[in-house]
């Protein structure tokens, strides 16, 4: 009994001296792993943001019944109409100072609005020559959906859901395509006040004219053309209990608009010489296409930046100005609660300018693709497809999306790679 109760106590001094020890060490652990986390995290910050162009991939179709997502969150959203609605209710009557809220042209983006119509023009005449040229590069589209193929035969992916494509097996059925299934530029109303009549009423639909939404989209920007008139202004508009209240006489304001598309028409004039040279090649043509997308594409953006573009949440409608069209024609999903007016919200670039996703062919003369190794090969817009096709460098932007790095394996050796 002595002999148990001391070796008891020396037990129980023996577990008083290692449990600190135990938890310091412990801490000591658990501390430098925390350590070693924060480095893990910040070396891939860094790795991250080394990057110029991450490996991406094409973004993932919407589903039918679902809302495009918002490009502004929703609670920002919320918190810019209270902020609104409360410097409304402090000052009814204000003046706007802000172009082009005001009903004013912003000086810098005038010359930007020149130079993405006049990038547009080159870009629809180089795809001209590029699609219907003597050394075209053959566009296949699918009779049955928006499918599109740059090759001379249509690959035998199973990706089609137009009519009865379950009896084909989801196979397409090819035809000749032609420009607008390379590079789709959507429609939309002309308004000939942006601030004034902000809105195309359903009445209104059958007399106001329609053109692509990017020359609108110039025109509001301060491109005068002939035959799309616009309202100019010298002075910015008042809001009076959130109404736009403008005061300036009408003879001023059309004295304005002849003295500015004069001047356009002098930009235009100019602008239009530099036209493509006849004994350029067909890498240089199609290099000199691509340069112009690219550049519609950076002066869409700095031009949306400042001039609101608004889409469809449902469908591809497009509204260049402050607010949406209430003609109803919608006929996307939901559209019955709606009574056929189209969910406005806020629109991207490629709300504007379509990119239209196709496969990537690595030679023209290549086997077809077929649909066991689809996961192998890349995709890219049809325009910059077109353009490698015909010998214009890739695009740094697209390398990774069209998958130049991987190599596709035979077809009896698929199932063997992992």
């Amino acid at each position: 009994m002595l002999l148990q109760r001391l070796l008891m106590q020396h037990y129980s001094w023996i577990k008083k001296r290692q449990i600190p020890q135990t938890q310091i060490n412990l801490s000591a652990l658990f501390g430098t792993q925390r350590v070693c986390d924060n480095k893990e995290t910040e070396d891939t910050e860094e790795n991250e943001e080394g990057k110029n162009f991450p490996y991406a991939d094409i973004p993932k179709p919407a589903k039918k019944w679902e809302r495009k997502p918002y490009p502004t969150p929703m609670k920002v959203l919320i918190q810019r109409a209270k902020e609104e609605k409360q410097a409304r209710q402090e000052n009814p009557c204000h003046l706007l100072e802000h172009a082009p809220e005001n009903g004013l042209l912003v000086p810098d983006l005038t010359e930007v609005a020149h130079q993405v119509y006049n990038a547009r023009e080159s870009l629809l005449r180089g795809l001209s020559k590029l699609v219907n040229g003597d050394a075209a590069i053959p566009v296949k589209r699918c009779r049955f959906c928006s499918e599109v193929h740059i090759g001379h035969l249509g690959h035998e992916i199973r990706s089609c859901e137009g009519p009865k494509c379950g009896s084909r097996n989801s196979i397409h059925v090819w035809r000749r395509g032609g420009i607008r299934d390379v590079v789709g530029f959507p429609y939309c109303y002309h308004l000939h006040d942006r601030v004034g009549k902000p809105r195309v009423g359903h009445k209104e639909r059958f007399g106001i004219q329609r053109l692509p939404a990017m020359v609108e989209l110039c025109i509001q920007a301060g491109l005068d053309l002939e035959g799309y008139r616009t309202k100019r202004r010298t002075k910015p508009v008042y809001s009076i209990d959130g109404r736009i209240v403008d005061f300036e006489p009408e003879e001023e304001a059309m004295a304005v608009e002849e003295a500015h598309e004069s001047v356009n028409q002098c930009l235009n004039t100019s602008s239009m010489d530099n036209t493509f040279e006849e004994q350029a090649t067909m890498s240089e043509l199609s290099a000199r296409t691509l340069q112009s997308w690219l550049e519609i594409r950076s002066g869409a953006m700095k031009l949306m930046k400042k001039y609101s573009v608004v889409t469809c949440g449902y469908c591809p409608e497009v509204q260049v100005g402050p607010k949406g069209h209430k003609v109803r024609m919608c006929k996307a999903s939901k559209h019955q609660h709606r009574d056929g007016l189209h969910a406005w919200q806020e629109a991207t670039i490629d709300d504007l300018i379509r990119p239209n996703y196709v496969w990537h062919l690595r030679d023209l003369h290549a086997p077809l693709l077929v649909n066991e190794l689809k996961r192998y090969y890349g995709k890219a817009p049809a325009i910059v497809e077109l353009c490698v096709q015909a010998g214009a460098p890739v695009p740094k932007q697209y390398r990774s999306m069209m998958r130049l790095d991987v190599v596709p394996p035979e077809l009896d050796e698929h199932d063997l790679v992992a």
